[in-house]
Formats: structure tokens, C-alpha cells, sequence
């Protein structure tokens, strides 16, 4: 409905003043010529034809403008009138859809009526909801705002709750208890007996449900509670009355607070409204229990539908062909129906939406053909993408060779790896025995049965898995693969490629015609009854089938699956799908201990191997033959722990760790004396190392890593590097480095840049999971890493006989100086000494001075540098060259940590300290 637009309001006129002077100029000229002066008179016409024309004006605009007024006064109470009608039909639509309490007692019409949408939720009060009546145009006044806001809103309809999880209701405990009695009375006129078992708690308060005659047993279990009261295990839904102070049962979604009889707050996932409670008090609650008892009294048994037990129908084994995977777990006409997956399809699709009973067709189907067939005709591949849970039940059976719950991250590629490697497997195997397909007696190959349910979430996460199946589909016959498809939707879902390659049509109740027709071909599936009725109610239609055929699908039960696998099944299937690598794996873990025993040449253990194009989980693992390991990642990654469980199995390992001190000793000697056969040399943190040498150490210790790096096959080692970054000349010198594992990175450009490929990265990664040369690993978790104690170099005393200690003057000099004095010794500054230090008469003299003061002196230092200790501080490293004439790198020192180098006549240079951090002694 549009109310009609605001007129526009006209400008307002002015005064015609062109039209006021012609008249006076005409008087005027007809006054000249003619000289008569009742010309004049004429002047005056123009003033009064001016004001007439003004004032005609005004009244044509007040005119419209009631005009206007008294037709959008109209237009708006025609439009009122047409919105409180249209709304009392929506009111009425919804009050029929989903009547409360006392609506159902007025008729017995009403009570135990076939209804999905009343089934479905349960009403909670009277409320407002939005309104598909829309009231727009019109202008800006308040009344017609207020009109258009009415319009959406539409009063007095009943507020519903899904029949999912539980109510609490709170408030006074009379009043909430009414209104809990008048909720459970309500689910008990909607769900005849049979379907609804309602299980109150042993308090007196549920006194008046004693007679209903919902006490036996029912698919739908509705637990009505008191405060303190904890329901069934098996309830699907929870009605409890609890206390303000408490906190409501943890089923219980949704909560209803009864403050008053004719007010009630509802908080559910909309959020908070208002709405008017429906209570019933005891004495009417006992009347409506006894109406009710009598009516099922009255009720015949064959209203209340008998499921079909699966295990009623294996006891029956009917014949089967060879090569047949014929399975019975449905009905038709009461009679046994027998579909076999590999006549009738080789594929199957099952459409049906929620609460048809899908996933139940499914198990009862895999249950049946696990009953008939061992593990050397069939086996199994489950994949469930609503929950994960629809497969549990079947996860003992030895026909089950796999199943799948997720495929975050790098799932889908496994997927897709793990499917093609089994077409390629049985390719090989038809190829080897020259078989046309898998029914040839040569082929030694069970058929493979790949149930998907909820396809259509698998393809919307996943498209890329689309071509795979279709390329089973196609092929699948000869190899033996067969796909059953369960999904809501197929219209727009399942390309035609692949539905045209799947035959046996299965299809419960959807709630699009189309849907139906896409299926079996007709609006049967569509016209199937909702509620319990329709449950296990499908439409099958097969290859051969001319009209599809209704019938009903048999329920399975624990019992009846334990009684399955309990039975000889035949030899263990071979693994088709591995699960992802665990998040931790240890040295003792299948299949690292198996496979850690076998023999080797010289290989070490780094974790387990993803190997999905194989069908299989491996030991990953470094052999002294790849010569050389690049570990790469972002910090937390694991690096250190795969260097430590590398280097732990070894017989001889060397760790270069952060202390650059000790760390730069090591490089060199091993350098120089290579270690024995079998050694695994790490530089752990290299980058870091190196980024915190001065640049002529960092090119040194990069040269003669490139050497170990080259040498390591010559001379047996394994060289393992761990870095978080690549650059300088760090990253010319992994580029020998023979193997690569990356390891978790902060994003995918910097996986790229440390030489990781694009689609193997993955956001979220455990610590330890990375690609080792492309190939996925979880790094097995080895020993602790030790901390390394920090290198400490020896203590200088000044000896007898004279010293020189070159240092910048500073606290630090002045504090060794005083301590010398202490203990005895004659410090003199290098000028004091004269130009023979040797002759001085003290025991022990040390000459000090800074590098300027010692090249002054040039005979003396030459003097001291060739007979005597020469003492020179790390902070002199510039000057080290000119003072020593020694062109090689001194021992790496630490800067700031009071450390020198020690010239004993003349001999190479070593690292010392100049001071004791617990004291200088006497």
C-alpha cells in the first residue's frame, strides 16, 4: 500500500508590476495625444488588476490545498482499514500455524493434528513479530510515520521457541509453575502418544501429569523439571522451572521470566522481548490429562506408525549373485527390498532435509551391507561434514577403512591426493592381473564404497573436490569405486556430469518440488508427510525403474551394529584415507618405533611423514647421506626441538649455540680438526648468531660454514642449521644446503621466501608440523634442550716481571688498577716506563696505556709484546692489527663483558677477563 505523495507547495506570488505600469504608461501616451484628461482616469486599472490577480492567487492555492488534505485523510484511513485487515488474516494464519493451549481445547479437531510446522517448535505466549505488510510513500508528519511503523509490525500473534535444547522458566514459583504445566500440555496435544514421551521429575509438582497417556516409550523424549530435578540422557528437550539464584540446566537455551499473569520477558538468540504468558491452573490441568487419557484409550493402534527393525530384516538372508553388493534395510508393501549398489547404481544419491532421516537411511544401509559382505568384497570410506558424529557408531566395523570429519586446512589436497592415488592403485592392479574391471575372479581388490553425507557442504567449502568425484563416477564401475551421496539439495548442488552417472535415486522428504523432480523424477518426495510419519519414509527409484517406489527404511540400533562387528568380517582392510598427523608424536609412537628398528644407512628419525598420494603415514627421516638440513620458521616453531632430536640419536654431536664466545671456539676447531665419522654439527639460531658478529667475524664464520657444509660428505657429518630469517651472506650460504625443512612462518610470503611452495602453507600450524622438501612431517618430540652454560674465559693476574695492558682509559681500567695496587703490583702508565720496562726494580709491574700512548712507545711495546705478557681490551679490536702486526682475527670477545686478549711473548692471542665477577682474589 502507498499513500500518495505531498503536493508541492506553490511559490507564493508576487505583485505583477509590469502589468501595474503598462496601464499608467498607456493613460499617458493616449493623454498626450489626445490632451483629454479622463485619459488619466485609465492609470488606475493597472493597481486594481495587479491586486485582483494576487488575491485570485492565494485563493486557488488554499483551495488545493484542502483538496489535498481531505484525499490523503482518505487515502490514510483506507489504507488503516486495509492494514488492521490484512494484519487480522496474518494474525489468524499464525494462530492456525501454531495454536497455544487454549486453542487447541476448543476443538478436538485440533488435538494430535499432523503438522511439521507445529511439531517443530513449541508457542511460549502472545507478542508482536514482524508483519509482510508494508505501508510506504506519504510524507513526514507523524501521523503517517506512525501508520508506516504499524504497518510492519503485527500484534497479539503467538512468539515460538524450536523444539531444540530446553526452556527455563523463572519467577515466582506458582507462577512459574503454571506456566511449565501449560507448556508440557501444550507439546502433549500437538504430539500424540507414541511420539512424545513426557518424563517429569519425583517431585509432587508434577502431580497432574500421572495420567497423561504420553508415558510410554517415544523418539522424542521432553523432560519437564523442577528446581534441583536433572533430566534423561536421552531427553531432546527440557522444560524446567528453575530459581532466580541458580543457574538453568545446560540444556536449556532459551529462558522464560514469568515477573506477573499478564507479563513475561523471553530471551532467546533475537535477543529480549516482551510477551504475554498462557498459564493454566491445576485443577484445569487435570481435566485436560483426563480428556486426554481417554482419547488414546479410544485411539486405534494402527494410527500410531511401527518402525522397521534392521535387525528383523538381516535375519533373513536373501540370495545374492556374486559379485552383487546387495543390501536389505528397506520396505515395500511390507515385504523385503532388496537394492544392490552395484546393479541398481554404481552410484547412489539420498536427498532428504533435516529430520527426515538421512544419516539413519545411511547407517542402516552400511550396517546391511556389512552383515552380507566381508572385508574381501567391500569396504568403506565415511565422510560426514554436519558434525562429525552421524558415523560414530560405525567406527568399530573392520569394513570401515576410514573416516573423515573435517578437511580444514590442508585436508582438501589430501582428499584429493588420497582419492587419485586409490584410482591409480587399482588401475595397477586390473592392469597387472589384465582385467577389463573388478569383477574379474583374478582382481584381488574389494569394491570400495564412499559415503558422503552432506555433499553439498563438502563441495561449498571445497569446489575443487568436485572434479575428483566426478572422475570416480565416471570410472568407478570398472574399478570397483562407488559413490552414495546424502545431501539437502541437489538442484544447483550436483553438476549434471556427476548425477548422470549416478542411477539409484534415493530421495526422503524435501521441501522443493524441484529438488524432488531432480531426484526420482516426479513431486512424490515433495508430497511425503512431515513429522514421524514421514521419518524413514523415502522414494527409491533405480536403474531399472520405470516410477519411483515408496517405501520405508529400517532403523538401526547399537544392538544391532555391535551384533555386526562382533561377527568374522575377513582380513583387515587395506588403509585408504590416513587422519591427519597428530599434533604431537613421539620416538615410541606408531610407526616411528616399528619402523626405527629396520635397517638403515646411517638415518636419523625427525618425525612422521604425510604421504597421501601413497595412502600412507611414513618415518620421516635424515640420513649422514644428505649431507646437510636447513630448519626453518617463525620463533615457537620447533626448530630447536628438531636440532635436538637430530643430534640426541647421533653418537657425537656439536651444538653451536647462542654464546657466540664458545660458538665461534667451536667453528674454528672443528674447522681445523674436523670431528670423527657419524657427527651431526647444529648451528642453532644462525641468523641470529651471525647478525650479532662484527662483519669480518660474520664473513669468516660464513665461509667456513660453506666449508663444513661442502666437506660434510667427505668427512661422514650431518651440518643442521636453524634460522627463523635468510638474508646477507647467510642466504648464499644455505643455498648448499642439500634438504629443507620449513616449519610454521608468520604468513605466506615469508613461507615463499624461505623456500617454502605456496600451497603448502597453512595459517595455523601445531608447533613441529612443516614440509620437509615438500613433503608434510610432524616433528617427533625428542629430550629437552639443555641451556648451555655461558663460556668464561680465565681470570689475567699480572705475573712477575713486567706487563702491558692496552686499554682505553675509562671505570673499568681505573677499577683493575686500584685492585692491582691492592694486591701488590706497580702500575704505571706506558710514558712512565722509560725505554727499558725490564729494569724496573718492583716484583710485578704493569704499564698501562691506551693505544695512541703504546704507538708512541714503539720499543717498549715491541719490547713487551715479544718477551712479556701484552694484555689488550677487547674495546682496542680496531687497533688489534697495528699493535700485534698479527693480520689474522683474534678470538671472538663479547663486548662489554671486561674481556681482553692475552700475547705471552709473542705467542698467538687468547681470551681472557679482566675482572672476576665474585671478586678480585688476593
Amino acid at each position: 500500500m502507498i499513500l500518495p505523495t505531498p503536493a508541492v507547495t506553490p511559490r507564493r506570488g508576487g505583485l505583477p508590476i509590469l502589468a501595474s505600469i503598462a496601464p499608467i504608461a498607456g493613460a499617458i501616451m493616449i493623454w498626450a495625444v489626445t490632451g483629454h484628461v479622463l485619459a488619466l482616469w485609465l492609470a488606475a486599472l493597472g493597481p486594481l488588476i495587479a491586486v485582483a490577480s494576487f488575491l485570485d492567487h492565494l485563493r486557488t492555492v488554499r483551495r488545493d490545498r484542502k483538496a489535498f488534505e481531505t484525499r490523503s485523510r482518505t487515502a490514510r484511513e483506507e489504507a488503516r482499514l486495509r492494514m488492521r485487515a490484512r494484519h487480522d488474516t496474518e494474525r489468524a494464519l499464525a494462530w492456525r500455524r501454531h495454536p497455544d493451549l487454549a486453542r487447541l481445547t476448543r476443538g478436538d479437531d485440533e488435538v494430535w493434528r499432523r503438522s511439521a510446522a507445529r511439531e517443530a517448535v513449541l508457542v511460549v505466549g502472545r507478542g508482536d513479530m514482524p508483519s509482510a505488510v508494508r505501508i510506504t510513500g506519504g510524507g513526514d508528519s507523524a501521523e503517517e510515520s506512525e501508520l508506516r511503523a504499524e504497518s510492519g509490525r503485527l500484534t497479539d500473534v503467538p512468539v515460538t521457541t524450536p523444539l531444540e535444547g530446553g526452556i527455563a522458566v523463572g519467577g515466582p514459583p506458582m507462577l512459574a509453575a503454571a506456566v511449565v504445566r501449560t507448556l508440557a500440555l501444550q507439546l502433549c496435544l500437538i504430539h500424540p502418544p507414541g511420539r512424545l514421551h513426557l518424563a517429569t521429575g519425583v517431585s509432587e509438582e508434577h502431580g497432574w501429569a500421572h495420567g497423561l497417556p504420553h508415558r510410554g516409550d517415544a523418539e522424542r523424549v521432553v523432560a519437564v523439571l523442577a528446581p534441583g530435578e536433572t533430566a534423561r540422557t536421552d531427553a531432546t528437550f527440557v522444560i524446567a522451572r528453575v530459581d532466580e539464584t541458580v543457574p538453568p540446566p545446560f540444556a536449556c537455551t532459551v529462558r522464560l521470566t514469568v515477573p506477573s499473569p499478564a507479563r513475561a520477558l523471553f530471551d532467546d538468540e533475537a535477543g529480549h522481548r516482551e510477551v504475554v504468558p498462557e498459564l493454566f491452573d491445576l485443577s484445569q490441568c487435570v481435566d485436560i490429562v483426563s480428556v486426554l487419557a481417554q482419547r488414546a484409550r479410544q485411539m486405534p493402534e494402527a494410527a500410531q506408525p511401527v518402525p522397521v527393525d534392521l535387525g528383523r530384516l538381516l535375519d533373513r538372508d536373501p540370495t545374492r549373485p556374486p559379485g552383487a553388493l546387495t543390501a536389505v534395510f528397506a520396505t515395500l508393501g511390507g515385504s523385503d527390498l532388496p537394492i544392490d549398489l552395484v546393479e541398481d547404481g554404481p552410484h547412489a544419491v539420498v536427498a532428504g532435509m533435516t529430520g527426515s532421516g538421512k544419516s539413519e537411511l545411511l547407517l542402516s544401509w552400511i550396517t546391511a551391507l556389512c552383515a552380507r559382505h566381508d572385508t574381501s568384497e567391500v569396504v568403506f570410506l565415511l565422510a560426514d561434514f554436519k558434525g562429525g558424529t552421524a558415523f560414530d557408531a560405525l567406527a568399530g566395523l573392520a569394513h570401515v577403512a576410514g573416516v573423515v570429519t573435517d578437511l580444514d586446512g590442508d585436508g582438501a589436497d589430501r582428499a584429493i591426493r588420497s582419492l587419485r592415488a586409490e584410482i591409480r592403485f587399482r588401475e595397477g592392479e586390473l592392469a597387472r592381473c589384465g582385467a577389463r574391471d573388478v569383477s574379474d575372479e583374478r582382481v584381488r581388490v574389494p569394491r570400495l564404497v564412499i559415503v558422503v553425507d552432506e555433499f553439498a557442504a563438502l563441495l561449498g567449502e571445497h569446489p575443487e573436490l568436485h572434479t575428483v568425484f566426478t572422475d570416480i563416477a565416471a570410472r568407478g564401475r570398472a574399478l570397483g569405486m562407488h559413490l552414495v551421496l546424502g545431501t539437502q539439495r541437489i538442484a544447483g548442488v550436483v553438476r549434471e556430469a556427476l548425477l548422470a552417472n549416478c542411477p539409484l535415486r534415493i530421495s526422503l522428504r524435501v521441501s522443493d518440488r524441484g529438488d524432488s523432480r531432480a531426484v526420482i523424477g516426479t513431486e512424490e518426495a515433495a508430497r511425503l508427510p512431515g513429522g514421524r510419519d514421514g521419518a524413514g519414509v523415502a522414494m527409491v527409484r533405480r536403474a531399472a525403474d520405470a516410477t519411483p517406489q515408496r517405501v520405508r527404511v529400517a532403523l538401526s540400533s547399537s544392538a544391532v551394529i555391535a551384533r555386526v562387528a562382533d561377527r568374522d568380517a575377513g582380513p583387515t582392510p587395506r588403509r585408504i584415507w590416513c587422519p591427519p598427523l597428530p599434533e604431537r608424536v613421539a620416538l615410541d609412537d606408531a610407526p616411528l618405533a616399528a619402523e626405527a628398528g629396520e635397517p638403515g644407512r646411517g638415518e636419523l628419525t625427525l618425525g612422521l611423514a604425510d604421504l597421501p598420494a601413497q595412502q600412507r603415514q611414513c618415518r620421516a627421516t635424515v640420513g649422514f647421506g644428505d649431507r646437510s638440513l636447513l630448519v626453518l620458521g617463525r620463533a615457537g616453531c620447533g626448530r630447536t626441538t628438531a636440532a635436538t632430536l637430530l643430534a640426541s640419536q647421533a653418537d657425537r654431536a656439536e651444538w653451536l649455540g647462542p654464546d657466540r664466545e664458545r660458538a665461534w671456539d667451536d667453528l674454528l676447531r672443528i674447522a681445523s680438526d674436523p670431528p670423527p665419522r657419524g657427527t651431526v654439527i647444529v648451528i642453532d639460531d644462525a641468523d641470529a648468531l651471525i647478525g650479532r658478529l662484527p662483519a669480518d667475524y660474520a664473513a669468516e664464520a660464513v665461509a667456513h660454514l660453506e666449508a663444513l657444509v661442502r666437506d660434510a660428505a667427505h668427512h661422514g657429518h650431518l651440518v643442521v642449521l636453524t634460522a627463523r630469517r635468510l638474508s646477507g651472506p647467510l642466504a648464499r650460504a644455505t643455498e648448499l644446503f642439500s634438504r629443507r625443512l620449513v616449519l610454521a612462518t608468520s604468513g605466506r610470503g615469508e613461507h615463499v621466501t624461505l623456500g617454502g611452495d605456496p600451497s603448502d602453507y597453512l595459517p595455523e600450524q601445531p608447533p613441529g608440523r612443516g614440509t620437509l622438501d615438500g613433503t608434510r612431517v610432524q616433528v617427533a618430540l625428542g629430550p629437552t634442550p639443555t641451556q648451555a652454560v655461558r663460556s668464561s674465559p680465565d681470570l689475567w693476574r699480572p705475573p712477575r716481571g713486567v706487563s702491558g695492558v692496552v686499554a682505553p682509559h675509562g671505570p673499568g681500567v681505573r677499577s683493575a688498577m686500584s685492585r692491582w695496587r691492592d694486591d701488590g703490583v706497580r702500575v704505571l702508565m706506558v710514558d712512565e716506563a722509560g725505554s727499558r720496562p725490564a729494569e724496573t726494580e718492583a716484583d710485578r709491574t704493569v704499564l698501562v696505556g691506551d693505544p695512541e700512548r703504546w704507538q708512541r712507545n714503539w720499543r717498549t711495546l715491541a719490547e713487551i709484546r715479544g718477551e712479556h705478557d701484552l694484555v689488550i681490551e677487547a674495546s682496542c679490536a680496531a687497533e688489534f692489527r697495528t699493535l700485534t702486526g698479527d693480520r689474522t682475527l683474534p678470538p671472538l670477545c663479547e663486548p662489554g663483558a671486561a674481556r681482553a686478549w692475552l700475547l705471552r711473548c709473542g705467542g698467538p692471542p687468547r681470551r681472557v677477563t679482566l675482572s672476576d665477577p665474585e671478586g678480585y682474589p688476593a
